[in-house]
């Protein structure tokens, strides 16, 4: 059994730090061991927690966010949650920019929070490449007329550093044993932090990063609509470093989700659907790599943030 931790003074000591875990009933008996970062365990049971304490304590450092100022950013919800949680602590007003292509679980957790949205229509209710510009010319806008801080967080690269922190953690729980990492490309900032931060200690760790089938950008395929949240953006985003990964997979949005079904079943593990692409993509890679090699990705989120869309699909 786990042991509890000690008390903590803010909770925005809680992000971090989190487990591990092997999975058990999805892998094939002859693959490689498949490692699971638990990034739910973060307070908005996101790893979008991590960034969003990076970028704000960033600019809160070198001036950019002063006492008495706001936020704002655009989102697909997870980012959006994290900085909410991150601004009611600290006590900056937080002003969202989102969709309703997006989980409602994630748009009432912001509100929640106390952050002021506004919300974008989508086509159908799909991610697409116009509805991120979209909202990201919106939250430009809010930013020059409030005279708020822009996280901006496709073109911020204070996130990294708390992805290296990420890669540390697995390096330190793996006792260095780490033959490939696995995760989805949303920002981008989690791929690029945990690939260099990996490769600083083992520089042949194999970088594999996943994308939704129906909008391969990164791939070289057109941009689409898809509904696997967080991730996908229909463009190639400024973070990418192609040069930092070895292989692009895909996971189309009904594969996704039948692997976090399948995650919740067999595994207990209850995360959304980039978690299912993420896992779906480790194990083509597992297959590959074969018994005696580890294979590590990312529960990105919980479940619960996605009750009603899952229900809808």
């Amino acid at each position: 059994m786990r042991q509890a931790a000690k008390v903590t003074g803010h909770i925005l000591e809680c992000i971090g730090g989190t487990p591990l875990l092997a999975l058990r009933r999805v892998v094939p008996r002859s693959g490689a061991r498949i490692l699971v970062k638990i990034e739910s365990e973060n307070p908005t049971g996101s790893m979008k927690d991590r960034m969003a304490l990076a970028m704000i304590e960033a600019a809160e450092e070198d001036g950019r966010l002063k006492p008495g100022g706001s936020v704002v950013e655009y989102t697909g919800g997870s980012t959006g949650v994290s900085l909410s949680l991150v601004c009611s602590v600290k006590g900056y007003p937080l002003h969202i920019v989102t969709s309703d292509a997006f989980a409602r679980e994630k748009l009432q957790h912001m509100e929640y929070l106390g952050a002021t949205l506004k919300i974008v229509p989508s086509a159908g209710g799909g991610m697409t490449a116009q509805l991120t510009r979209t909202m990201i010319e919106e939250a430009r806008v809010i930013s020059e007329t409030l005279g708020s801080f822009w996280t901006d967080q496709f073109n911020n690269n204070d996130q990294v550093a708390a992805y290296h922190a990420m890669a540390e953690e697995i390096w330190k729980q793996t006792d260095g044993k780490v033959d490939a990492f696995v995760q989805c490309v949303g920002t981008g900032g989690s791929l690029r932090g945990n690939a260099q931060g990996l490769r600083r200690r083992h520089p042949k760790v194999r970088i594999v990063a996943v994308e939704p089938s129906e909008s391969a950008v990164l791939s070289g395929g057109p941009s689409g609509s898809h509904k696997i949240d967080g991730v996908g953006a229909g463009f190639v985003v400024p973070n990418w470093d192609p040069d930092l990964v070895d292989r692009i997979e895909t996971a189309s949005t009904e594969e996704a989700r039948a692997m976090a079904a399948r995650l919740a079943r067999e595994e207990g593990l209850f995360g959304g659907t980039s978690t299912g692409a993420n896992v779906l993509a480790a194990l083509r890679v597992a297959e590959e790599l074969g018994a005696g090699a580890t294979v590590v990705t990312v529960m990105c989120d919980t479940g619960m943030k996605y009750f009603r869309q899952n229900a809808a699909s």
